[in-house]
């Protein structure tokens, strides 16, 4: 059988390559696609003594909000966006639709109900979250909730 042992090198290479996955600067790079989505200029962003970030942004016809409960690996990023506001008409059969569309067309993202509100969302911890993902899932998010938001309130708005 073959020994192999680990020399110095090895170590501060395999240490290297750990600290360069934990010291992306996430609010710089949400705040870099924010800056690349919002085509008005309408970002504003609210920083807590905790630590924690929240940002907000248009994105052609919906509002988007992005948060950042902290930096840490077990610290997590929201982004959701408001696409309906209820009560809506038909209800079951807006559910079953969101439901399909959750099924086949949200990627990472998914609807959702929050006070009263359909939004779109996606959620995750930040260890290993690369600044690829962090585009992604903005993106993912503003985009849905742009493309499907007149449609809904079309068809389901307000009762």
């Amino acid at each position: 059988m073959t020994s192999y042992q680990a020399d110095s090198e090895n170590n501060e290479l395999i240490n290297d390559l750990n600290t360069d996955t934990t010291s992306i600067n996430h609010v710089e790079v949400i705040e870099n696609v924010i800056d690349a989505l919002d085509e008005n200029h309408s970002a504003m962003v609210n920083h807590s003594d905790d630590g924690a970030y929240l940002w907000k942004f248009k994105y052609g016809s919906v509002e988007v909000f992005v948060q950042l409960t902290g930096t840490t690996d077990q610290d997590t990023i929201t982004v959701w966006s408001s696409v309906l506001k209820l009560p809506a008409k038909d209800e079951p059969t807006m559910m079953r639709y969101l439901l399909q569309m959750n099924c086949s067309a949200t990627l990472e993202a998914r609807f959702g109900i929050i006070d009263n509100q359909v939004v779109v969302i996606s959620m995750r911890t930040l260890e290993d979250l690369s600044p690829a993902e962090v585009s992604r899932i903005i993106t993912i998010v503003a985009s849905i909730a742009d493309n499907n938001d007149e449609d809904l309130q079309s068809r389901f708005g307000e009762a």
